[in-house]
């Protein structure tokens, strides 16, 4: 074994015997995720060397560290914070960071004078990480966010071009496939319940619904759309409006499973048999999705990899800041059940 130095040893003593960055020693001892085995194995023989026991008493006292991330929402409706996508993301994140030591904070930002007092905590050091989830467009936090330099990851986008780090799920290819299927099912008159549409994620459910009808050559009309909002009652009530419209309806997408529970109910209401007659897909294959009657054919979201995904990019941005804003998007898949 080499000959230690004098004195206690250092972060980069240990960066540089274990051949990595500092960025990398730290994720290590804080038992972060992304992290190769080998590398952490590399990094834990020269901590054990060199004898380094981190000192995270002071590195909080000196106010360098908070060890805490704020989870902000931003959703105005106090509904969808009872939705199951929130529950599945909250614990998905919460599960990522079990192993760090940091705690997971919950804000609700829904007004300017709540974006104001969140920026000044967050910028006095009592965070050292910024995860948005339910951002709608035209909503500033992001850029005030960026403009602080504070490390933040948004979960899904508020368009195409971000100029933060996020985790998306492929949206639009999920939205395609599903409606692909109905086609391929026999389906002709194929509607859909979107999500809010100031949401790119609803943009790109409904974009993926009208690319698969263009790509089949069936015209679709703007009526077989409806506008909607992610919950049970929204999707029975825009269902309801479809029938209204085009009682020849045979096929529905709609953008989450909550709304396509409620698709179920206003189809079941007007004596319409699923999937004889109607065939019924959701979005985010949730344990609601198999438990509802018929079992519920539905997009399914990676939820606990985006968790992962977002805590990993967080803490990558808190110790190594990069110059590139870093953009993941995760594959969905068609989980076919009873309802198609």
């Amino acid at each position: 074994m080499a000959r230690r130095r004098p004195g206690a040893p250092t972060l980069e003593e240990v960066a540089a015997r274990a051949g990595v960055g500092r960025g990398t020693v730290s994720r290590v001892i804080n038992n972060a995720a992304g992290v190769k085995e080998a590398t952490r194995r590399a990094v834990q023989r020269a901590i054990e060397e060199l004898g380094y026991v981190p000192n995270l008493a002071a590195r909080s006292l000196a106010g360098r560290r908070a060890d805490a991330v704020a989870l902000v929402l931003t959703e105005p409706d106090w509904r969808q914070f009872a939705e199951p996508f929130f529950s599945e993301i909250v614990r998905s994140l919460g599960d990522a960071l079990a192993d760090t030591g940091m705690q997971l904070m919950l804000t609700l930002v829904r007004s300017e004078t709540e974006r104001q007092r969140f920026l000044e905590y967050a910028r006095g050091g009592r965070v050292d990480g910024v995860l948005l989830m339910s951002v709608h467009g035209g909503d500033r936090l992001p850029d005030m966010l960026a403009e602080a330099r504070l490390p933040t990851v948004m979960l899904g986008r508020r368009s195409g071009d971000e100029c933060v780090s996020y985790v998306d799920a492929d949206n639009l290819g999920g939205a395609r496939s599903a409606v692909s299927h109905l086609l391929e099912q026999g389906r002709g008159v194929i509607a859909t319940i979107t999500g809010p549409l100031d949401m790119y994620v609803a943009q790109c459910r409904l974009r993926g619904y009208q690319d698969a009808l263009e790509s089949a050559g069936v015209k679709g009309a703007r009526s077989w759309i409806a506008e909607s909002d992610f919950t049970e009652e929204g999707g029975r009530r825009a269902m309801a409006e479809l029938l209204e419209r085009h009682p020849e309806i045979d096929g529905v997408l709609a953008a989450s499973d909550t709304s396509a529970a409620g698709a179920l109910q206003a189809l079941r209401a007007a004596g319409r048999r699923v999937p004889e007659e109607v065939a019924v897909i959701g979005f985010d294959d949730f344990p609601l999705a198999q438990r509802i009657e018929p079992r519920l054919t539905t997009v399914r979201q990676p939820v606990a990899e985006m968790g992962r995904a977002m805590i990993r990019l967080l803490l990558e941005e808190m110790e190594e800041p990069s110059v590139a804003w870093r953009h993941v998007i995760l594959r969905t898949e068609l989980v076919v059940r009873e309802s198609s």
